[in-house]
């Protein structure tokens, strides 16, 4: 079944597997994808939400068996998927661990890549780039899966999104801390998956995709260059398909729908699907043309939309938005503005006409005024030690068992 625009929407959210007591990651998927008979899947069905493997084996996927038409009992949903993984990893002392990134683990003698069924993708990107590393075996993402139908609903939307994205690592950081020390980044996970594929750099280009507006002119600017610049390395043409590319936001013609990539899982799902319900009606207010017509914003130049979601990467909603135009396209005036105060400057002004994200306001108070990250930056207090990051992360696991909001 297709959708048009706005008409659906798909969830992705990615959670660790680690151990009870010491929270040392635990390469437990396949306990989770085996069925009845022992067979060992790559995915399996629960009803609303499947669980499935990722590349690595301490890490499990939740993610909506088909698209729903709205967030009414999303978090629900996915947080029921986590209270039974949970009880599932309690025979092998093991549990579920919310947040971007782990706080301490060593990929490279930590990581156990996926050993099941067809492996011949994951064996490539491992021999090309190495996946025993940060940005590879370490990180937990929320995807967002916006449909569309034809080209002009693309263009729309990919435009639309281009905007929201750099604004998103302002509300969604959760990953500060790597190998047990403070990176100076709000968003490590995202900084770190920005280097990933340096050696093809046309593989994730500036992070915010180019402004293009058919599915043609998709495959003749973005996907042709990446197959041709990574073709010297998969003369067997193993990579070749529209998963490869790693920007923010990929087309999936295959299934019609946008996927959104930059935001960190929190710390339970009530916090994830508020973001992911913000960050979906904040698209659909700039595509229904409520802040500028249409002609008017989708060519904003990706140099500069690319600037400020670094500046967001490391400073969050602490990040200096200086780009008085980008600004102003969102009705807030002057030459600079903090990113987190124009978040919430956008929020205010969307959420007075958007009931649907009334269930949201709650959690998005709480997210708004300060990120993940940040709290748990506070949490760790100063000059922290190996106690207070264990701390700071059994808080953030009885978080999702709760399936509160970290405070």
């Amino acid at each position: 079944m297709t959708y048009s625009i706005f008409e659906a929407v798909g969830i992705e959210i990615e959670y660790m597997i680690v151990d009870k007591d010491s929270l040392s990651v635990r390469p437990l998927a396949e306990k989770l994808l085996t069925l009845p008979d022992g067979t060992i899947e790559n995915e399996i069905e629960m009803g609303v939400i499947n669980w499935s493997n990722e590349l690595v084996s301490h890490v499990i996927e939740f993610k909506l068996a088909s698209p729903v038409s709205s967030f009414d009992g999303l978090s629900g949903e996915f947080q029921k998927q986590a209270d039974i993984v949970n009880k599932k990893l309690e025979k092998y002392y093991a549990m579920l661990l919310p947040g971007g990134m782990h706080p301490f683990m060593k990929p490279d003698t930590d990581t156990v890549l996926w050993p099941y069924g067809d492996k011949t993708i994951y064996n490539a990107y491992d021999r090309i780039f190495g996946c025993k590393g940060h940005g590879w075996s370490n990180l937990q993402s929320v995807h967002i899966n916006m449909p569309f139908q034809g080209d002009e609903e693309f263009a729309r939307l990919h435009s639309s999104i281009r905007l929201v994205l750099p604004l998103i690592p302002a509300i969604s950081s959760s990953s500060p801390v790597m190998e047990g020390r403070l990176t100076g980044f709000s968003d490590t996970r995202l900084n770190v998956y920005r280097h990933n594929q340096a050696k093809i750099p046309s593989i994730a280009g500036m992070i915010i995709p180019e402004p293009v507006f058919s599915e043609s002119e998709y495959r003749d600017k973005i996907l042709s260059s990446m197959y041709k610049d990574i073709a010297p390395y998969d003369p067997e043409e193993i990579l070749q398909d529209e998963w490869l590319n790693s920007r923010g936001a990929i087309a999936r013609f295959e299934r019609n729908a946008i996927e959104i990539r930059l935001i960190d899982t929190q710390e339970c799902p009530k916090a994830d699907i508020s973001i992911c319900a913000f960050v979906f009606y904040l698209v659909k207010a700039i595509a229904e043309e409520r802040y500028a017509p249409f002609s008017k914003y989708k060519n904003f130049a990706t140099e500069r939309l690319a600037d400020i979601l670094f500046k967001c990467f490391e400073k969050g909603g602490d990040a200096e938005i200086k780009d008085s135009e980008f600004l102003a396209f969102f009705g807030i005036g002057g030459e600079k503005a903090r990113a987190g105060d124009a978040v919430k400057s956008i929020y205010e002004k969307l959420s007075s006409d958007c009931s649907e994200l009334s269930p949201f306001n709650d959690s998005l108070e709480i997210i708004l005024e300060r990120n993940l990250s940040s709290r748990i930056v506070s949490s760790l207090g100063k000059d922290f030690g190996e106690k207070a990051v264990l701390d700071t992360w059994f808080r953030l696991s009885e978080s999702l068992r709760k399936g509160v909001l970290f405070s």
